[in-house]
């Protein structure tokens, strides 16, 4: 998700120590290479689709894995971010090794915002995004602009290890954004993060996303995000000429929607109209450049076509359908 400022801290900390006593005990064996095989990158699912530690997918119901229900802190820290979860997974990153510089470009990320505790880590650990970068401390709570480039470097002997959550949020969510401090961090003294611990013997029911991947996108949400990468584009001699194929394309998306919402009837018109749509656009967009170094017609692919409608009935699931962002 795009933000207004790089980093963000929100005001609230959490026991670091105690959620790596939880996650320690939950030993190696859940442990998976990142779906991308990043050197140095492994990660242990909590949130998934249906539970299953092995699903990749992002569309479906998202359920706590076996791995979440053996660690009741953690489940708490998940709670009380005051967010509907998506995907959630510990991610490790090993010593003497880096997240390389990337944007997440994916469709499943463009209405999420990506949260990171630091669970263990080191001083040196540096997280960079766009022009800033910090050291997150363990315990912390922070978001960060995963439109703009970002890459993490831990140049550190031991291993990092974070958790990271994927929400669109909520209000008590957005309430704590509204508290947090943006990096450059504003200096103010009456600024205190709340410390939450854990809570003996409470049992917490995580609120989880169910409907994530639409069959078909509504033209209010492809404007939404069309708005975002013209805002984002540099400025090219066919800007203009994209953009009034952009807007007779949404147009022709609201009338097919009109006529026949998500149903199946209507998929066929919709490829139909998404098909002419890139062929007149592939052309003329060539050259146009977004702020985060994303070529316009790769983001736009990323973003909206492929996931404008669902393939054969089945909205699209698999992390490969979006593109190499899924990293930090």
């Amino acid at each position: 998700m795009k933000l207004p400022a790089p980093f963000i801290e929100l005001p609230i900390r959490f026991d670091a120590a105690a959620m790596a006593a939880e996650i320690a005990a939950l030993g190696e064996a859940g442990w998976m290479p990142h779906p991308q095989a990043l050197p140095g990158n492994s990660m242990l699912p909590l949130i998934a689709v249906n539970g299953d530690p092995a699903n990749e997918a992002f569309a479906g119901r998202m359920l706590p894995t076996p791995h979440l229900q053996h660690c009741p802190y953690v489940t708490q820290v998940l709670a009380n971010l005051g967010a509907t979860l998506g995907r959630t997974r510990l991610m490790r990153l090993a010593g003497q090794a880096e997240v390389t510089r990337h944007v997440d470009q994916g469709y499943y990320w463009a209405e999420r915002v990506r949260v990171h505790v630091p669970v263990v880590t080191q001083p040196t650990v540096r997280f960079e995004c766009g022009d800033a970068a910090v050291n997150m401390a363990a315990g912390e709570c922070w978001i960060f602009d995963t439109w703009r480039q970002h890459r993490v470097l831990n140049d550190a002997g031991q291993a990092r290890i974070h958790l990271v959550v994927d929400t669109v949020g909520g209000g008590a969510f957005w309430d704590l954004v509204a508290r947090g401090r943006p990096t450059p961090r504003r200096q103010e003294q009456d600024w205190r993060p709340v410390l939450v611990g854990p809570q003996a013997g409470e049992t917490t029911a995580l609120p989880t996303e169910s409907f994530n991947v639409p069959a078909v996108m509504s033209p209010w949400e492809m404007d939404t995000h069309f708005r975002l990468l013209f805002a984002d584009a540099k400025q090219h001699p066919q800007l203009a000429r994209v953009a009034g194929f952009t807007q007779r394309f949404v147009r022709n998306w609201q009338g097919l929607w009109a006529r026949y919402g998500e149903s199946a009837e209507g998929h066929p018109h919709y490829r139909q109209a998404l098909g002419q749509y890139i062929e007149a656009v592939r052309e003329p967009s060539a050259g146009i450049e977004l702020g985060n170094g994303l070529t316009w017609f790769s983001a736009m692919g990323t973003l909206i076509a492929k996931a404008s409608v669902s393939a054969e009935g089945q909205p699209m699931a698999q992390s490969e359908s979006y593109g190499p962002s899924d990293r930090a």
